[in-house]
């Protein structure tokens, strides 16, 4: 056990517990036995139980309010046994050692195992994960999902942009957008607010991927933003691992020669919508005017369109030396990629009419 979370042993009170003991019957016969039980879990080994038992323990609780809480909860035998108990470990005037917030306890632990949870402060744990390529609004729906709170709570607390503890935000972004990374995280149960999910994504950012950025060799003059920008649709586009640093190395090439980016899920994250293969984009989207459409609009979107991870942000700083211009989805993850804009037609011809045999093969 860590000594720095293990209760405090003050052998001054040894004294006041045997004291205490003696006086409710004797130090050498009923007394002792009454402790003994007293501090003895509330349910016997002999009968196992998984149940466990949910208490809050509120902010500032003192040591008398936590051993009510714990006795209605039919955690501890004995309020007595409890004060006895935080008198010997010197806590009976200051709760400051123990931790508030919610937490599960087994009534077959002993009354010591019980004060040395809330001690160390071991909460209730839950989890969540977000998937790599996921947008802040796919978020918010899977949290509304959860119960944990609002989809429009969330995305409302993705604008509130915390500078003032991570000052390494781009200025000016309209919300935190690919800057949530993307992981499985476990937090406090008291924690399922917007403002603490939102927290240790960005917490995480910070430790994982801003020290990528600090630390790169090249592309000296790109910005934050624009590195999670650009990321962010390699993560889209790329679905096959080995494709992601050429993907990333197209895209540098198209922004090198002023050729538009012409990403279809820049398309789809302005228009709010998800093609599939059976619903491909139609031309009319393609040409529906957006700030994020990059077949109308030269260079990046204005906003990253999703949370790229680790994979994708290291091969938009490391994109593999190419020269091809263009590519297109096979369908099965994979893409082919094309260095004149006359092959890149044929490739796409050629994907088009396998897409219409295998149809018609399965409507026969």
């Amino acid at each position: 056990m860590n000594k720095k979370n293990s209760l405090p042993f003050h052998k001054w009170a040894i004294a006041s517990v045997v004291a205490i003991v003696a006086l409710v019957g004797g130090v050498g016969g009923g007394g002792w036995y009454w402790w003994q039980s007293a501090i003895a879990p509330v349910q016997s080994s002999a009968q196992p139980s998984d149940k466990l038992l949910q208490v809050n323990i509120p902010k500032g609780a003192s040591a008398n309010e936590i051993g009510r809480i714990l006795e209605e909860a039919g955690l501890i035998h004995s309020i007595t046994a409890w004060k006895v108990w935080a008198r010997w470990q010197g806590l009976w005037d200051s709760a400051s050692g123990f931790h508030a917030g919610t937490y599960q306890l087994s009534p077959q632990a002993s009354m010591p195992d019980i004060a040395q949870a809330i001690w160390s402060g071991q909460v209730q744990q839950v989890s969540f994960t977000v998937p790599e390529g996921w947008s802040q609004k796919q978020m918010a729906n899977y949290f509304e999902k959860l119960g944990w709170f609002s989809a429009q709570e969330f995305l409302e607390a993705t604008q509130n942009i915390p500078r003032d503890r991570y000052p390494w935000l781009p200025e000016d972004i309209p919300f935190l957008e690919g800057f949530l990374f993307p992981d499985t995280y476990q937090i406090s149960v008291d924690q399922r607010t917007p403002k603490a999910v939102i927290g240790v994504m960005l917490d995480h950012f910070q430790d994982s991927a801003l020290p990528i950025y600090e630390n790169r060799t090249g592309f000296m003059d790109l910005s934050l933003n624009d590195w999670v920008t650009l990321a962010s649709i390699v993560e889209k586009e790329a679905v096959v691992a080995e494709e992601r640093s050429l993907i990333a190395g197209v895209f540098w090439n198209r922004l090198r020669d002023n050729i538009t980016l012409g990403s279809d899920p820049t398309v789809e994250y302005g228009l709010g919508i998800t093609q599939t293969p059976d619903q491909p984009l139609t031309y009319a989207q393609v040409e529906t005017p957006s700030p994020y459409n990059t077949y109308i609009n030269a260079g990046l979107t204005p906003t990253p369109i999703a949370s790229p991870g680790l994979a994708s942000l290291k091969a938009t700083l490391s994109p593999k030396k190419t020269d091809f211009l263009y590519f297109v989805a096979r369908y099965d993850g994979t893409h082919v990629f094309s260095r004149t804009l006359t092959e890149h037609l044929r490739a796409q011809a050629r994907i088009r009419d396998q897409q219409d045999a295998q149809q018609n093969s399965a409507n026969l």
